[in-house]
């Protein structure tokens, strides 16, 4: 007989539709209760087949109920970042990519349905549409973020977000001011912005960190600024101050003698009266502000002849790019940018062409003397820069 004990399957069971296709049961491994396959197969040996990879999964710690990724994305995602800890400006930009970037091509999918393939016409169909790149690539990694989560909780088994290179992007050159030229902006800006022009320039301190300066945190004796806490602003225009994103936030800056005269000068004129008062504030009293700020920059910058590509954040890049061609290392550098990696130090190291120059200049000295030769036509002896 052919369906007796002895060859009775002893996982799951087929039977035959109907339809003729043929549909599995199995025993979930969670509840014990019966559950019905996901999908129908043609032959009967197709359905076995089916019992035997589910029954390995189960053994192998490997299956996924096929019923828990049928939550929405948008819901998850939503779930996800409302648990998550978040600084406010953080949950923010997350909220407001999920929206204009993630939910709009795949927030009405379950996350079971999410695919590599669906990954990749959703991101082809932003990037085809003008969304800008640097956009994209921050919605792939809070998307890929958001999946991660999904496997982490073992609703989907592998995070669908594959695409090589999808979470990176060529940032353009900015411009890097000179010494001349950050001097010849501070003396168009006028006073009241003059210690914050040469302060930016020769600290690299970020936008939000010079917002949230205080008095008490400027020490001309030993010509320290000391970083404490940032500055940030919300899309309702509120300000309030965080903590730096990681303990190298937290850090002393030294700043040249040279700019001391100028900070003393703010400090009796234009800072908070007391200790905690801000070190920079508008003519009315109120906070420092990218948007109230930027009319006088491209005003200062005009006047100075200063290219028009400048923004005030490439103030940043002067400092950063003289430290290494003065002397600092990568962690000397790292700690003045307030980095925990060395990305960003090695690029500003990369960058100094002159100082790459000077170091081939002296290598060529060393073998015109082991040669016994003559300074090299027009370029005379190489000295130490």
């Amino acid at each position: 007989m052919a369906n007796t004990k002895g060859n009775r399957r002893r996982f799951g069971s087929a039977r035959q539709l109907p339809s003729g296709r043929w549909q599995i049961r199995y025993p979930d491994p969670v509840t014990g209760l019966t559950r019905k396959g996901e999908e129908t197969y043609p032959t009967k040996t197709d359905a076995e087949v089916a019992l035997t990879l589910i029954e390995a999964d189960i053994k192998r710690d490997k299956w996924a109920d096929p019923d828990a990724g049928k939550v929405k994305l948008s819901d998850f995602a939503l779930a996800r970042l409302r648990d998550r800890k978040l600084e406010e400006s953080t949950r923010e930009r997350y909220a407001i990519t999920l929206r204009q970037y993630i939910q709009p091509g795949l927030g009405h999918r379950t996350i079971s349905k999410i695919t590599p393939a669906r990954v990749r016409t959703w991101r082809s169909n932003l990037l085809d549409g003008g969304a800008g790149e640097p956009s994209v690539v921050k919605a792939y990694q809070l998307l890929r973020a958001i999946m991660n989560t999904a496997v982490d909780d073992e609703l989907i088994q592998r995070n669908p977000c594959r695409i090589k290179g999808a979470d990176t992007y060529d940032v353009p050159e900015r411009p890097v001011l000179t010494v001349t030229e950050v001097f010849a902006v501070a003396d168009a800006i006028g006073p009241r912005w003059r210690a914050l022009v040469l302060l930016t320039a020769f600290t690299t301190l970020r936008f939000g960190e010079l917002a949230a300066l205080r008095r008490r945190d400027v020490d001309l004796t030993n010509r320290l600024v000391r970083v404490q806490r940032n500055q940030a602003e919300l899309n309702s225009g509120r300000l309030y101050d965080k903590a730096p994103k990681s303990r190298a936030g937290f850090r002393p800056v030294a700043f040249p003698a040279e700019i001391v005269g100028d900070l003393e000068h703010h400090l009796d004129q234009y800072a908070g009266p007391d200790p905690e008062g801000h070190l920079f504030i508008g003519p009315r009293g109120g906070k420092l502000r990218r948007s109230n700020f930027r009319d006088d920059w491209i005003k200062a910058r005009t006047a100075a002849g200063v290219s028009e590509d400048a923004h005030f954040h490439d103030l940043r890049h002067t400092g950063n790019t003289l430290a290494p061609q003065n002397g600092a290392s990568t962690r000397e550098l790292m700690t003045r940018m307030g980095h925990s990696s060395t990305r960003a130090a090695l690029i500003y190291q990369h960058m100094t062409s002159n100082r790459d120059r000077a170091i081939a200049d002296r290598m060529g000295a060393a073998v015109r003397e082991a040669l016994g030769r003559p300074g090299a036509s027009g370029t005379g002896v190489a000295r130490e820069e």
